[in-house]
């Protein structure tokens, strides 16, 4: 589908080079004058809007056809090597990392994005940390996570596809998940954080700089009622409670 855009994009393209060849071959073999500046300005101007905007359709295109690629359910490897083999190569195809139960060692990838196949030695093993920060997951990546019951935990620092729907899938790790990094995840709104009361077992949440969060103060206190048990990190906000108290006193006002 990316491939036959871009064919019809380039195929314009063409068509517009010799429409443009011609049209200057008859201004210079006929006795007519060429149109004048402004007119040949706006002309190409037109072009190059209608070019450009089918190159960024075509390059948005090409980006949610790799985010679908990327985040596509691991039935094969699921198949042959098991849930847990499969949930750790999902983890290191995008570039994060994990630590298996009962082992120290993190498996991660290195700059260039290779990693070492030696997680492939502990087929039976399941997965006890995982490390997805500014990765792409999303909530059909997450698929490939959900027989992980044994996960504590699980960072998700600054993932641009982590929105309301994904904390809402969270409940599959409610018996196990301890430590939840949501930090600088653009997506994420005041709704979707009340999904968080179904994990019970939760120790410490981060949940600093989320741009989608109105009255962060509230929120927190909200959090801190919902899990009581938990420790939560909210950094980057400004908490002061008196000044939403005071802009509640004036809608009431307005109200009125």
């Amino acid at each position: 589908m990316v491939l036959l855009g871009f064919c019809k994009y380039l195929h314009r393209c063409c068509q517009r080079s010799v429409l443009l060849v011609v049209a200057r071959r008859q201004w210079s073999t006929s006795s007519a004058s060429p149109p004048p500046l402004h007119r040949r300005l706006l002309l190409f101007l037109t072009q190059r809007f209608y070019d450009v905007e089918m190159l960024l359709r075509w390059r948005s295109q090409a980006k949610r056809s790799q985010l679908q690629k990327k985040n596509v359910y691991y039935s094969y490897t699921q198949r042959f090597y098991g849930p847990d083999i499969a949930s750790a190569y999902y983890i290191l195809s995008l570039k994060g990392g994990f630590r298996y139960v009962g082992q120290s060692e993190w498996f991660r990838t290195n700059q260039r994005g290779k990693f070492s196949w030696d997680f492939l030695n502990h087929k039976n093993t399941p997965i006890e940390e995982a490390d997805m920060s500014y990765t792409i997951i999303n909530y059909t990546g997450l698929e490939n996570l959900e027989r992980q019951r044994s996960l504590r935990t699980l960072k998700l620092k600054g993932c641009p596809e982590v929105d309301d729907w994904f904390l809402a899938r969270l409940h599959l790790f409610q018996d196990s998940l301890e430590e939840l990094d949501i930090s600088h995840c653009p997506r994420i709104t005041t709704g979707g954080l009340a999904a968080l009361r179904n994990l019970k077992g939760l120790k410490h949440l981060n949940v600093s700089s989320l741009p989608g969060i109105s009255n962060p103060g509230l929120v927190i206190i909200l959090l801190e009622e919902m899990l009581p048990q938990c420790q939560i990190t909210a950094n980057g906000y400004d908490h002061n409670l008196r000044k939403v108290e005071e802009e509640e006193e004036e809608q009431m006002q307005r109200q009125r």
